[in-house]
């Protein structure tokens, strides 16, 4: 059964779905998005053995705003989550991430507020210079323009993969048209300038980096360099997956267990 709760955390409201037990695994979700995304891991993961914890990021989803405004530092939902998971009692969870959710689940393994078992971050790399900040911030004074919803919707069909049936793909831009623009801005500026280059090598927990073939966000290059940086990391590049596997590759539940089991394998035999 999925629970929901409300917790208060660091002066706020945050808003957790979880199901099932097991092994504790959290799921962070994308700039501007919500919990929503993991709707099939939810689901399906807690067969497989896992009690699945999916946050929304404060001004997420159904979380309040952070206390000091929209958040520009990944760092700092590092250390929400780390508080978030203090207060649901998880010891060394999983944890799994997408786009910022990645970086951030590459800064919790580095920085040790929670002290992942294993970490699997998708469309994720240590530093992405490709975004404008400038641009980025510009964009802030017209965010609220109803042409941004139609930008969402459009450059979501155009982040996923060419694998993705055009019905399937065309339910997920829809679903990401939901976000508050303002939100999603704030966190793509975090996500350019959070720059994790000197601290990968402080990361001591199994790692698997994934990157889509069709992800335009990124340069699977960049994310392959950052996995050769991590004592032991993995790297995998998949063929027509764009910036969204959770809601593109068929039985992602079951391709996550996979993950994880190798990398859990690899924490027993270290």
């Amino acid at each position: 059964m999925i629970q929901s709760h409300y917790l208060e955390v660091d002066g706020a409201i945050g808003f957790v779905e979880t199901c099932g037990s097991g092994i504790p695994l959290l799921c962070i979700h994308t700039a501007g998005q919500s919990g929503v995304q993991w709707r099939q891991v939810l689901r399906e993961l807690p067969d497989l053995g896992y009690h699945v914890v999916v946050p929304d990021l404060p001004g997420h989803g159904r979380s309040d705003n952070a206390a000091a405004g929209p958040v520009v530092d990944l760092s700092e939902y590092a250390d929400w989550l780390a508080q978030l998971t203090a207060e649901l009692g998880l010891d060394r969870p999983l944890v799994v991430g997408c786009s910022i959710g990645g970086k951030i689940a590459l800064d919790i393994a580095a920085r040790g507020p929670i002290r992942p078992r294993a970490v699997v971050a998708m469309a994720a790399d240590a530093y992405n210079p490709q975004l404008s900040v400038t641009g980025l911030q510009r964009s802030l004074e017209d965010a609220a323009a109803p042409s941004r919803a139609d930008r969402t919707f459009f450059g979501t069909l155009s982040s996923v993969g060419r694998h993705l049936p055009q019905e399937q793909a065309a339910v997920v831009a829809a679903m990401h048209r939901r976000e508050d623009p303002v939100i999603s801005t704030s966190d793509l500026i975090g996500w350019r300038t959070h720059d994790l280059r000197e601290q990968l090598a402080d990361i001591n927990c199994p790692v698997r980096l994934v990157a889509g073939g069709d992800d335009f966000w990124l340069d699977p290059t960049a994310v392959a360099w950052a996995a050769s940086q991590i004592r032991g990391a993995e790297f995998e590049l998949m063929d027509g997956v764009g910036h969204y596997p959770m809601e593109e590759i068929p039985e992602f539940p079951q391709q996550l267990h996979r993950w994880f089991g190798k990398l859990l394998a690899k924490e027993r035999t270290a």
